[in-house]
């Protein structure tokens, strides 16, 4: 893995959120301020201006390179937050090396995010996607399970856990200040949470293709 592994899941993850941005803006328009995916896809246009250089770093610079990045230009709370999550990807990525070693990373950067926001799961947030994905991605790893089979169940675990913050009641951000009316909702974060990571686990099985 290596900055062209980082800019092809960027790009991955642009794409998917760029189609489905206005589900996103809906979505956040009900329960939020309504800025999710504008501040998203602003930090997304950035990294992909910068493809040069992220492709010519190695795996742990390339997401420091996008992690600064990220963090001067995705507004809201989204920015701190998807910084926390590369960086922590970073530090824990010097010795990676295939399933075991991308999950330590992955592990390790939704951890820092969970240590900037301050949440876990069951507050309707992107925390509801992340946390469940890296646990199985750790249990696939110990089991010594395959890349083809994790890249094939991820995407499973996301959207599962993604759909679940429908029913939730939100206790943090914005659609906290609902109460109730915040069920029936589908959190913004964990969709757009969900789509990057099914749209990165996609172009990486093309890899092994």
């Amino acid at each position: 893995m290596n900055g062209k592994t980082v800019m092809a899941c960027i790009d991955a993850a642009h794409a998917s959120l760029r189609e489905h941005a206005d589900e996103i803006a809906s979505l956040d328009q009900a329960i939020g301020d309504g800025d999710h995916i504008i501040n998203l896809l602003r930090g997304m246009d950035a990294l992909v201006a910068m493809r040069a250089q992220i492709e010519a770093e190695a795996f742990a610079p390339a997401l420091k390179l996008a992690a600064t990045k990220v963090l001067s230009t995705v507004g809201g709370s989204s920015g701190p937050l998807f910084f926390s999550m590369l960086t922590g990807m970073a530090k824990s990525s010097t010795d990676i090396g295939g399933v075991a070693g991308f999950a330590r990373a992955f592990a390790a950067g939704v951890e820092a995010v969970g240590q900037r926001g301050k949440t876990g799961t069951g507050s309707k947030t992107m925390m509801d996607v992340l946390i469940p994905v890296a646990e199985r991605f750790t249990a696939l790893a110990d089991s010594g399970a395959s890349k083809q089979e994790v890249l094939e169940t991820l995407p499973r675990v996301a959207e599962e856990n993604m759909l679940a913050t429908r029913d939730m009641l939100a206790t943090k951000g914005r659609a906290s200040f609902l109460g109730e009316r915040s069920r029936g909702h589908i959190d913004p974060g964990a969709r757009s949470s969900q789509l990057m990571i099914a749209a990165a686990c996609a172009r990486l099985v093309q890899d092994d293709a």
